[in-house]
């Protein structure tokens, strides 16, 4: 199952949230200025899993150059982790 990212409204801060059935997975713009949040500049994708109450965790290769490439990234890790449960 392919995830399908959706713009959350948030004014001036560049955030997409996307969810499997067991999983939900963010990413988001980052610079080290401007409106967008702080960190290494970039799109920055994080997941977690919805059935355990933890803090959410950067995918592998974070931050990525392109939204596409931070879209694949999450697909892809969202197979391994499927696969592994």
């Amino acid at each position: 199952m392919a995830l399908h990212f959706s713009r959350v409204d948030t004014g001036d801060l560049e955030i997409w949230i996307a969810s499997s059935d067991d999983y939900s997975f963010v990413i988001s713009n980052e610079s080290r200025s401007g409106p967008s949040l702080r960190g290494e500049p970039g799109f920055v994708a994080s997941y977690r899993p919805d059935f355990l109450n933890k803090p959410a965790a950067q995918v592998p290769g974070s931050p990525f150059g392109a939204f596409a490439e931070a879209e694949r990234a999450c697909n892809a890790f969202l197979g391994h982790l499927n696969i592994e449960g």
